[in-house]
């Protein structure tokens, strides 16, 4: 890993003063990223399910742990300093290819893949983009069509609003067709850093073993120049086992269903963004929901058939567009909306005992030229309880986790 980090950061780079050696050329590779710390005090423990990364990307509190004496052990406060967020950039500029424009981007961060792997150099996006009159084609690894790349949080928090919103990095094929008003984005996916969980584990086989890619569309319309709105339907299928309990081939496949509308309003004083999500098995986009066993076809044969957990939520970021001091607000809600079917206790997802969540999250952040020193206070509400066999969770009571985060970003 760390040979693969000295290759990828020499040629980022010596590229730039490789490729100047012709003048008529223009094309190149800018570097870009930044420098971050993290200084982060919880009121409250967060699991490595929860809180990926020692807690560096947080998503909920967890449940009370009572001892012998009735304490509870969750209620017990931590504190960390990371630098994994650090980032680097390389932006491609090429020569033109059939007629388009062509350009891509190179980044990376030491966030890791893994816990095991922490502080390790890991490709965050990795694509080419061909740019035509009216037509763009990207393929590489970016955005999930679902995450608001143009519309996200400007939280301090490396969650960027998850679980409130679709949080996911997928390799991809994405077109884009824009006509003078609107914009149209056929996307076909795959996963990789973020699967969907399973029997084995997280994997990407099962995307892969369904034999069928994601796909996502999409509108982009410019209602006028302060307001912008997207909206969309994303689908996928998975294959959860090749083989049954009993080793018999199955082919039994699921298929989930998202849907989102999300607005931009840009003025002079602030920018708001707020987004509506509905989705399906959505745990590999680091949301709550998965999907559960919903019953046995052929009970000598063990062929199981499965139904997922569905969520929906709601989410908006107002943050004000001072050059040297900008202050913001993040707040979402999002709820369980149990299953289509009767399910059993076998779920693989996220939040299963989770009825709803909700954060509330004001920041402040103050910026002299390429330094910026930002704080956030970020409260974030889990009602957990018992997931009936409708996937619906009942008698919740609620836990809450404080978090106070200091930041500083030096940007280059």
């Amino acid at each position: 890993m760390k040979r693969v980090a000295v290759v990828i950061i020499s040629i980022v780079l010596l590229a730039p003063g490789v490729l100047a050696q012709d003048d008529n050329q223009d094309w190149g590779i800018k570097l870009s990223g930044f420098v971050k710390t993290d200084i982060f005090y919880d009121s409250r423990q967060s699991s490595a399910s929860n809180g990926l990364r020692e807690g560096h990307f947080y998503l909920f509190p967890d449940d009370v742990l009572y001892d012998e004496d009735m304490n509870d052990l969750n209620a017990n406060p931590s504190f960390h300093i990371l630098n994994i967020q650090t980032r680097v950039r390389g932006d491609i500029k090429g020569p033109d290819a059939f007629g388009a424009k062509t350009s891509g981007a190179i980044e990376a961060e030491f966030f890791g893949t893994s816990e095991s792997d922490l502080n390790g150099f890991r490709l965050r996006h990795a694509y080419l983009r061909m740019d035509w009159t009216r037509v763009t084609l990207i393929t590489g690894q970016y955005w999930h069509p679902m995450f608001p790349a143009e519309n996200f949080p400007g939280t301090i928090s490396f969650n960027t609003g998850a679980p409130f919103l679709p949080f996911s990095r997928n390799p991809q094929v994405r077109l884009v067709y824009s006509p003078a008003k609107f914009s149209l984005t056929l996307t076909a996916y795959s996963q990789r850093d973020f699967t969907s969980p399973g029997p084995d584990g997280n994997s990407s086989k099962y995307i892969r073993n369904s034999g069928i890619p994601g796909t996502n569309i999409q509108v982009k319309i410019p209602v006028s120049g302060s307001l912008t709105a997207w909206a969309g339907v994303d689908y996928k299928v998975i294959r959860p086992e090749i083989s049954t309990p009993a080793n018999v081939e199955t082919g039994t496949r699921l298929g989930s269903m998202a849907a989102f509308a999300t607005l931009k309003i840009k003025t002079s004083p602030v920018n708001i963004s707020l987004m509506g999500v509905y989705a399906e098995n959505a745990s590999d986009m680091m949301m709550i929901g998965g999907y559960a066993v919903s019953g046995i076809s052929n009970p000598v044969d063990q062929v199981r058939e499965w139904s997922t957990i569905n969520n929906a939520g709601f989410w908006v970021d107002v943050r004000t567009n001072g050059k040297k001091t900008s202050v913001g607000l993040f707040s979402g809600y999002n709820r369980n909306l149990g299953s289509r079917d009767a399910v059993g206790t076998t779920f693989y997802g996220r939040g299963s005992n989770i009825d709803h969540l909700f954060r509330i999250s004001p920041r402040l952040t103050v910026t002299e030229g390429k330094l910026s020193i930002a704080a956030e206070l970020e409260s974030t509400l889990a009602a957990y309880g018992t997931m009936g066999n409708d996937g619906m969770v009942t008698d919740t009571h609620n836990v809450t986790n404080i978090r106070l985060l200091l930041s500083t970003i030096y940007r280059f």
